[in-house]
């Protein structure tokens, strides 16, 4: 029996019973939407898009959904007291080529992220930021591993307003505020679990340079062969590249996609 709007959201009303949430639906735009009730916070899910998954993975595409809300909703009720140079402090994206030193030799501190990448931290000053070193963490009387939880708390703060795009049956969606943190929202795994939970196909995040984060829906191969081209495109143009690969996001793991492009995307 073909699954219905209706019944999809009978479902996830009993999968998603909790005292401290609240569900709504705006039938509209058939947004599905579960939130803590003291914050407001909370993610929205796109009926359509649970509908098709089921229709193609049954109750195990609904479980991976369960999982990727769950996940998102227990991140958002973490919290951390902020308080003076703190709220000023997030991370950056860089590539693994990038110095571990200043010019004067002061070790900036850093943290592996994947094989391509890794996350450096910033003292945001308002139009630019300096790399926090490591003689900046004892001059601040920062402990060092509070200083990187406080970073990535403090991404999920920053707005991600995403600007999407069809292809060949694909979604593209193009995060680009230009506020120097660009790439580092894909830090914000509140952000890619959200994207996870609603995506058809498979997920994949690129961060070509520093200042764009292109996360796709990828649905058939041509997709593939699309993210491969726009993230080499976007690594050759870029003011700080980043790396020219795209990863593949799932389990909360980012791993490399090695395509090797021969189709040009269809128009």
């Amino acid at each position: 029996m073909k699954m219905t709007t209706l019944k999809m959201k009978k479902k996830l009303d009993e999968l998603f019973q909790n005292d401290d949430w609240r569900i709504s639906y705006q039938r509209d735009k058939d947004i599905y939407r579960i939130e803590w009730k003291e914050t407001k916070e909370g993610v929205s899910i796109k009926l359509p898009n649970v509908i098709a998954k089921y229709e193609q993975r049954g109750e195990q595409a609904v479980e991976e959904l369960h999982y990727h809300v769950t996940e998102s909703l227990k991140m958002m009720k973490e919290k951390h007291e902020l308080t003076g140079k703190e709220k000023h402090i997030f991370p950056v994206i860089r590539a693994t080529s990038f110095p571990k030193k200043t010019k004067s030799g002061k070790k900036l501190l850093f943290t592996k992220h994947t094989a391509e990448t890794n996350i450096y931290y910033a003292l945001d000053l308002g139009n630019t930021y300096q790399l926090i070193d490591e003689t900046m963490i004892s001059e601040y009387n920062l402990d060092e591993t509070r200083l990187k939880e406080i970073a990535l708390f403090n991404i999920r703060s920053l707005k991600i307003t995403p600007k999407k795009q069809r292809v060949a049956d694909n979604d593209f969606y193009f995060i680009s505020p230009q506020d120097g943190y660009d790439a580092s929202r894909i830090l914000n795994e509140v952000f890619l679990e959200e994207m996870r939970a609603n995506a058809i196909g498979e997920l994949v995040v690129a961060v070509p340079h520093q200042d764009v984060l292109i996360v796709a829906d990828i649905q058939n191969e041509t997709g593939y062969d699309i993210i491969a081209q726009m993230t080499m495109q976007f690594f050759a143009e870029g003011r700080v590249p980043i790396t020219s690969l795209p990863f593949v996001y799932d389990n909360k793991k980012l791993e490399p996609v090695f395509i090797l492009a021969k189709n040009k995307p269809k128009q």
